[in-house]
């Protein structure tokens, strides 16, 4: 593997493109760090603190820590995710998008202009919302958090809000364009791997004071990296149905013939299941902070990560939207009508109806064990975690996150060594990202 990272500088373009890609994610990483104008960060930070386990982590999550200091990329890229999802939902629904997504590389580039355009809605209302919000947020000491509250702070916010998310899209674009992979989830992994560091070094200071003991910390890290292998080897794992193409003459030239497969990843919704799990249990906590009634307060300790209730939830949500988010983005009629047109067919099965009955068949099995891995990965860890009061996160759905677009990455860039004659990271067998 060190072979093949030293033939990265042999490489001009792949060079380049690391290059240019390392410098857009630490652009993405200086904005972060500048507030928004009106806004009192330490009454902010403390309030934050108060609030762990609820969508305002989540989404602090997934933009870098930029929500907690409110920072003019506060939003993140997370109203350019949630638009892509629902027009992905919506080409089920609606005919004219259906139409589009079938039409090549022109009607992915309408569908990608019409997600923009639902960012930028949703960056407004968000905005909107979250600055109104914050009129209302004291910190402990009843100190404001907004300096100097009205639509003039409301409209300033908006603008600043928007402008970062937009801004946050087009380095995106730009870094899928010019640099390596994809640069929407490169966004989010350098959001969530920056928090890394002060994580370790809290973690040895935790060890110097005798809070945390090293068996404890050892035990951690090994739990981590089995973990991470874990996803490694489901990730790249795949359910193969064999598929035998007949031969057809046309003209004076045979085609068809061979044998090839269908492969079924085991988890093949990715990340999108424990996202919106998390979304739907942790909106309702979320509202019972702004809510001083006891059975309220209950409720949202029921639903806080680390109970018995939540994991329970957290679980049957995964299950749900991993066979949900398959369905919608996976058709088996449509994948055996395709093979039934160039002439495949799956040994033994009759092509048509029946085809698209066993894949659907062999695909729920699948679905079902990917669930499962995806509910292991994102409850266990938070379990043994919470009962070792280790204080930083350490959670299924930043760790398959991370774990996922590094195998990308480097995927992305063994194609480029291969295709220039050189050989890749690993020597025997290629390293197969999440797609």
């Amino acid at each position: 593997m060190l072979g093949g990272f030293q033939n990265i500088a042999g490489i001009t373009e792949l060079r380049k493109r690391i290059f240019f890609t390392l410098m857009m994610l630490a652009v993405f990483r200086i904005g972060a760090q500048i507030p928004t104008p009106g806004i009192n960060t330490e009454a902010l930070a403390a309030f934050f603190a108060a609030t762990k386990g609820t969508l305002f982590g989540l989404f602090d999550m997934f933009s870098g820590g930029a929500l907690e200091k409110f920072s003019i990329f506060a939003l993140g890229i997370m109203p350019y995710i949630s638009a892509s999802i629902i027009l992905q939902l919506l080409t089920v629904v609606i005919p004219h998008l259906e139409r589009l997504s079938k039409e090549g590389d022109a009607g992915r580039k309408k569908i990608t202009q019409y997600t923009r355009y639902g960012t930028v809605v949703l960056s407004i209302i968000q905005g909107l919302g979250i600055s109104i919000g914050l009129e209302s947020m004291t910190g402990p000491a009843g100190e404001a958090v907004v300096i100097s509250p009205g639509w003039g702070f409301r409209l300033m916010a908006v603008i600043t809000l928007t402008s970062g998310t937009a801004f946050i899209m087009w380095l995106g674009e730009k870094i899928t364009e010019r640099g390596i992979g994809n640069g929407i989830s490169l966004i989010i992994f350098a959001g969530i791997v920056a928090r890394l560091p002060s994580a370790i070094i809290n973690t040895f200071r935790l060890m110097g004071t005798g809070t945390l003991g090293a068996v404890s910390v050892l035990f951690l890290i090994a739990l981590m990296v089995a973990v991470v292998g874990v996803i490694i080897f489901m990730e790249r794992g795949q359910r193969r149905i064999p598929v035998q193409y007949a031969k057809r003459v046309v003209g004076r030239k045979m085609y068809g013939g061979q044998s090839t497969h269908l492969p079924l990843k085991i988890n093949t919704a990715g990340v999108i299941p424990p996202i919106f799990a998390s979304s739907i249990i942790m909106f309702p906590a979320t509202i019972a902070n702004f809510i001083n009634i006891p059975w309220v307060q209950k409720v949202s300790q029921l639903l806080s990560p680390g109970s018995i209730f939540h994991e329970i939830l957290y679980v049957g949500f995964i299950i749900f939207f991993c066979y949900f988010y398959t369905a919608v983005v996976f058709n088996p009629v449509d994948v055996a009508e395709n093979m039934k047109k160039y002439g495949g067919y799956i040994p033994g099965i009759r092509p048509g109806k029946k085809t698209s009955e066993f894949i659907d068949r062999v695909l729920s099995r699948v679905t079902l064990i990917g669930a499962f891995y995806v509910s292991t990965v994102c409850v266990l860890p938070s379990i043994l975690i919470a009962q070792f009061n280790v204080p930083f996160y350490f959670g299924g759905t930043a760790l398959l996150i991370v774990v996922g677009v590094a195998m990308d990455t480097i995927g992305q860039m063994e194609t480029h060594m291969v295709a220039r004659h050189y050989e890749g990271f690993l020597k025997s067998g290629r390293i197969k990202g999440r797609r």
